[in-house]
């Protein structure tokens, strides 16, 4: 049977799965970690990916990635193949490490990007090796519950902009809830994943896969400073409300407006548009997310935002993907 294609929009985010070829050891010792993870992190800043959680098993990997407009194979065959050929040649070996093509799922980030960070992070506890996450070495768990930092390895914002706007009470917040999630099992169709290319409500498989049907892409070469002109000019917000430092609600409204514009039509990543509103992470993802629920309530506000993607891509030409 021909394989099925790969699925690629920015700001998808998947579920990633690869393991050893007939089930071999794919990590031997720290080393091997090590490198591997210095792989992601330097696949991280050149293909604009953001890693939101991994776990990295004797046999498997796990990994939890938001893409922009760089499709995750290209970013996957980079880094697999790399690190492929310094494990052999470090042990001497030959041929294939990982069995066959990795595995991805396209996960809905409501309500799945918790769940799905907590089912990574609880694989050692499944397979015996730990009986409590935070003893496993070899998963960003650590960072998300002690802090521990990771050199910009791991993009905590996102997940823990989900569960409160102050960090401590977030990471409290978090580790309740992979607490719950060990004691109680996963939801049911998170074990469902084997044949899946898509986990979301219905609403959100049949998005992506008319997105899949007419092999479109909507990443648009859009410079984040118009977009900011074009919010300014439709919401009636002066420009320089986007990057006052005090606590101004129009300024939030049109920060929170340009960054969902930004990630949909360009996409750009969180980090990248908080890096030039010169604002925090968590806070421009609360922003996004407030407004991405007016959206589904108010039509009013899906009339103007209609009107602004019409604007920004009209007779705009897309980035090749």
């Amino acid at each position: 049977m021909p394989r099925k294609p790969r699925i690629h929009f920015p700001g998808a985010l998947y579920h990633v799965m690869a393991r050893g070829n007939r089930n071999q050891r794919i990590f031997l010792d720290d080393r091997d970690y090590e490198l591997y993870l210095s792989f992601v992190r330097e696949c991280k800043r050149r293909y604009r990916v953001s890693l939101y959680c991994y776990v990295l098993m004797p046999r498997y990997l796990q990994l939890l990635v938001e893409v922009a407009d760089i499709p995750l194979s290209r970013v996957m065959q980079s880094l697999q193949s790399r690190y492929t050929r310094n494990f052999n040649i470090r042990y001497r070996k030959r041929g294939h490490l990982f069995q066959g093509r990795y595995k991805a799922v396209v996960v809905q980030k409501d309500p799945y990007l918790l769940e799905m960070s907590a089912y990574i992070h609880l694989n050692a506890v499944r397979e015996g090796l730990v009986k409590d996450p935070l003893e496993y070495p070899w998963s960003s768990y650590p960072c998300y519950v002690n802090g521990v930092k990771e050199n910009g390895l791991i993009d905590r914002h996102l997940l823990l902009g989900r569960l409160s706007n102050r960090e401590i009470e977030a990471v409290r917040a978090y580790s309740r809830f992979v607490e719950k999630r060990l004691s109680e099992g996963h939801p049911e169709d998170l074990n469902l994943l084997r044949d899946q290319m898509i986990l979301g409500s219905k609403e959100f498989v049949l998005a992506v896969q008319r997105r899949l049907d007419d092999g479109t892409s909507p990443v648009y070469d859009i410079p984040l400073q118009e977009i900011v002109e074009s919010v300014a000019s439709v919401l009636l917000i002066p420009r320089e409300l986007f990057y006052t430092l005090s606590r101004n609600r129009q300024g939030a409204w049109g920060r929170a407006a340009a960054g969902y514009l930004a990630r949909k039509l360009a996409g750009y990543q969180i980090k990248a548009v908080a890096e030039h509103f010169d604002r925090d992470p968590v806070v421009i993802s609360q922003g996004i997310k407030r407004l991405e629920q007016r959206l589904r309530q108010e039509k009013e506000t899906v009339r103007t935002f209609t009107a602004l993607e019409e604007a920004l891509t009209c007779n705009r030409k897309k980035i090749p993907v």
